[in-house]
C-alpha cells in the first residue's frame, strides 16, 4: 500500500497505484497523479469530461463504464483518448478516477448473449484485432467482444456459461494487477478446476480460446 498526499488530501493506494476506495476519491487524487500517468501541464476541460463520465457512471450504476460508452459519450475517437491518457484508459483514465479493473470486472454478472442481441451489438461497435483474431488492445474489451467470440468458436451452445466467466474475469483481473496473462496451471488452480475440465469450457484451446475471449494476448 501505498500513501499518497496532494492538496493537504492523503490517499491510499494499492501497489498498481488505484485508489483503495473509490468512494474516497476527489479531484485532489486526479490532479496529483496525473503526471505520474504522463499528463504535463494539468488536466483540461477534455480531460475531466472523461473523468467525470467515468465517476458519474460509477456512482450510478457501481461499476466502471467500458472505453466504448465513455468514447461515445464524450464524441471522441480512440486516437484522441490516447492522446489523453498515454497510459491508456483503464490505467490512465480509469485510475484517475479513482477506479481499478476491480470495479470494472469483478462482481460483474454478465447474461448469457442471443444472436439477435449480438447482431445488434454488431451494427456500433468495432473491435481491432490481429491476423489471429485477437484483441490489439485490452482496454477495448467488454462482454459483448467476449459474447462474439464465443459465438464463432466452440464453446458449447455458442453462449458463455458463470464457469465460463468466473475464467474470464480471472484472467483479465490478473492481467490489470500483473502485466501478465495466467499460465495454464495458475488459471486451473485459481478456479479450482482440472485440466480435463478447463478443455471442456474451452475447446480451442487456452491460448486461442479462453485468453482470445477474455480480449488478451500473448505475444
Amino acid at each position: 500500500m501505498r500513501m499518497f498526499k496532494h492538496k493537504g488530501t492523503v490517499f491510499e493506494l494499492d501497489s498498481d497505484g488505484y485508489l483503495l476506495n473509490p468512494k474516497k476519491w476527489s479531484r485532489a487524487l486526479a490532479e496529483g497523479i496525473a503526471p505520474e500517468l504522463g499528463i504535463a501541464g494539468g488536466l483540461t476541460k477534455e480531460h475531466w469530461d472523461v473523468i467525470d463520465f467515468i465517476r458519474s457512471t460509477f456512482e450510478s450504476t457501481g461499476k466502471c463504464p467500458n472505453v466504448f460508452e465513455t468514447c461515445r459519450h464524450n464524441n471522441i475517437r480512440r486516437p484522441e483518448l490516447k492522446r489523453l491518457f498515454p497510459t491508456g484508459y483503464m490505467r490512465g483514465a480509469c485510475k484517475l478516477a479513482g477506479l481499478s479493473y476491480k470495479d470494472a470486472y469483478l462482481g460483474a454478472d454478465y447474461m448469457e448473449h442471443s444472436a439477435k442481441d449480438l447482431h445488434a451489438v454488431a451494427q456500433r461497435q468495432e473491435y481491432r484485432i490481429d491476423v489471429r483474431g485477437f484483441l490489439v488492445d485490452p482496454d477495448e474489451w467488454d462482454e459483448h467482444f467476449a459474447a462474439h467470440r464465443a459465438f464463432e468458436m466452440k464453446i458449447p451452445g455458442g453462449k458463455l456459461s458463470k464457469a465460463h466467466w468466473q475464467i474470464i474475469r480471472y484472467l483479465r483481473t490478473e492481467f490489470y494487477k500483473t502485466g501478465k496473462v495466467p499460465t495454464v496451471p495458475e488459471a486451473c488452480e485459481a478456479n479450482h478446476l482440472e485440466l480435463e475440465e478447463f478443455e471442456k469450457l474451452f475447446p480451442d484451446g487456452y491460448h486461442r480460446g479462453a485468453v482470445k475471449i477474455a480480449g488478451l494476448r500473448v505475444r
